[in-house]
């Protein structure tokens, strides 16, 4: 497998003043530069611009080499490769923005967070000078020419976001959300991939539900490990741990000892409805749990209330199905929801309501184009790629906003796989490869140096 090499630097001239930033993408075997970008940024602090940095060669390399790739961070700035590897705080609430927009491009990619001296980080080094030069001037940077023999070099003027504007090259788009898909026939489309239409309504068989994990204490997996030391540099590629290791309360991933605590991510979906009774498409409507419904979320209540989960936060889709199933979960456990729209369910648009196979008799065509292609979009409904920057964009803020903490997110079949989809940096077309039950959970763990770890899937235990 090819990994790269990402160098990072940026800088003011007075601290605040004009202000630039440079980065490098290099192959890791033999140090070509892949890629350089640079920006004025106009009058910005130093580690606004170094952040920038981190934040334009993140993208660059997606742009690349698309998600998955393996990369070492390397910048001669202490305070964002610490904060990077989570050994660190944010105290400059001015940076936090910054921090979390790096943090969410890290975690698509397994990366190594590494300081290294200046005189080391000379290619990326330069590359901030000529945009501060620039930006003395009131000018955009232009490249020198004197990067390495085939490099490409990339820049713009823009003084707007962190990392907007910066040239990208490479065969995928840094904000993808999955390159190609697999067409799903009726044999594979299990729940269609997300819709609350089941898996009968495809295959023409009776349904059955995916048989729940073997039984387990707890979804949250205890290791006892040391911190890892400062000075050393940090993979986020991390594996996921098994069985239950001796409970010291700090969670561990299984291969190696955490950076940081984990933030932990609860995944519950809602309970029945009528519509997922009757095999019907349920999006943006808004039917009622069924009395069965309501007992399964009172069982997952039960569970949850009890140790070793300590939820502090509740968090729910507005739509009612999910809502009351928060509320019945939020009640037991003394919290209050807090309604996050972008946990909403797809829009499935002229199918809402529908059966699979009423679908297939009415919008062959769409019907076909849908299961092949995540780009294409129900008849004025929403396309699963729209659905899952929607649904990545949530599940960044929640990180971010409950760093540490253990959220419950309750919420619906698709915003759910996609969550997870995400977090194993799978393709969209992965989606097509799961099941979800009804009040199922699953659970993903977050770490502030970059991985995201999904620890259960598809848990039903409490209902049995």
């Amino acid at each position: 497998m090819t990994s790269f090499v990402i160098e990072a630097d940026g800088g003011s001239r007075g601290n605040p003043g004009p202000a630039g930033y440079g980065a490098v993408v290099k192959d890791a075997a033999d140090g070509q530069v892949l890629v350089e970008t640079a920006e004025a940024i106009g009058a910005q602090t130093n580690n606004v611009a170094e952040y920038r940095g981190l934040i334009a060669g993140l993208q660059s390399l997606l742009a690349l080499a698309g998600d998955g790739a393996v990369v070492e961070v390397r910048m001669d700035s202490k305070l964002v490769i610490e904060q990077m590897a989570g050994r660190w705080k944010i105290k400059n609430e001015g940076l936090r923005p910054l921090a979390l927009e790096a943090g969410a491009l890290a975690r698509r990619l397994r990366v190594t967070w590494q300081w290294i001296p200046r005189e080391k980080n000379k290619d990326a080094d330069r590359l901030a000078n000529e945009a501060m030069d620039a930006a003395a001037k009131g000018r955009p940077w232009q490249p020198s020419g004197s990067a390495g023999t085939g490099s490409a070099r990339t820049g713009s003027a823009g003084t707007g976001s962190a990392g907007t504007g910066s040239a990208r090259t490479g065969s995928a788009p840094a904000d993808s959300v999955g390159t190609g898909s697999t067409a799903a026939g009726p044999s594979e489309a299990r729940e269609l991939g997300l819709s609350d239409a089941s898996a009968a309504e495809v295959s023409g068989r009776p349904a059955t539900a995916a048989a729940p994990l073997a039984a387990q204490d707890s979804l949250l997996d205890l290791i006892d490990a040391d911190a890892v030391s400062s000075d050393q540099g940090v993979s986020s590629d991390q594996g996921v741990s098994s069985g239950q290791a001796a409970a010291s309360g700090t969670a561990g991933t299984g291969w190696r000892a955490p950076t940081t605590v984990a933030t932990s991510l609860l995944l519950l979906r809602h309970g029945e409805t009528p519509l997922s009774v009757e095999r019907r498409f349920s999006g943006l409507g808004d039917p009622e749990l069924t009395p069965n419904g309501i007992a399964q979320a009172e069982a997952a209540a039960a569970r949850l209330s009890r140790e070793p989960y300590g939820i502090q936060v509740v968090v729910s889709s507005p739509l009612k199905r999910a809502r009351v199933t928060a509320e019945i979960v939020a009640a037991r456990l003394g919290l209050e929801v807090v309604v996050e729209e972008g946990l909403r369910e797809a829009d499935f648009g002229d199918w809402e309501g529908h059966t699979f196979t009423e679908i297939q008799r009415r919008w062959p065509d769409a019907l076909a184009a849908w299961l092949a292609d995540p780009s294409a979009a129900p008849p004025g409904g929403e396309s699963f790629g729209v659905a899952a920057r929607r649904v990545q964009a949530t599940g960044d803020r929640l990180v971010e906003r409950y760093e540490g903490r253990t959220v419950l997110a309750v919420s619906h079949v698709t915003p759910i796989k996609m969550l997870l989809q995400s977090a194993l940096l799978a393709p969209l077309a992965a989606l097509y490869r799961m099941h979800l039950d009804l009040a199922a959970l699953s659970l993903i763990e977050y770490y502030a140096d970059g991985p995201a770890v999904v620890k259960a899937f598809n848990d039903t235990s409490h209902l049995r």
